[in-house]
């Protein structure tokens, strides 16, 4: 299926901006992602197995906080970086 990466996590994929990766759940398809590009799970994804709370995941454009979501070969996962600072 294909994940939009946003423009601070590009460095992992080369620069792409939309990649291919697999799994029957988001958190699947992240572990898919990191085989794919290495270390790049650890920037969304802590040492407790949660999300970091500036990124956010949209499967079939619905905003979502659960690992466990299923997904489907057809589906589009967006990962959305939040900006912050002062």
């Amino acid at each position: 299926m294909r994940v939009l990466i946003p423009q601070p996590l590009r460095s992992y994929t080369g620069q792409r901006d939309r990649v291919e990766a697999e799994g029957a759940t988001l958190g699947a398809l992240l572990d898919d992602l990191d085989r794919r590009f290495p270390g790049i799970r650890f920037r969304m994804i802590d040492e407790q197995d949660r999300m970091r709370p500036h990124i956010v995941f949209f499967v079939r454009g619905a905003k979502t906080l659960d690992l466990g979501e299923p997904l489907a070969g057809s589906d589009e996962v967006v990962i959305l970086q939040a900006l912050s600072g002062g």
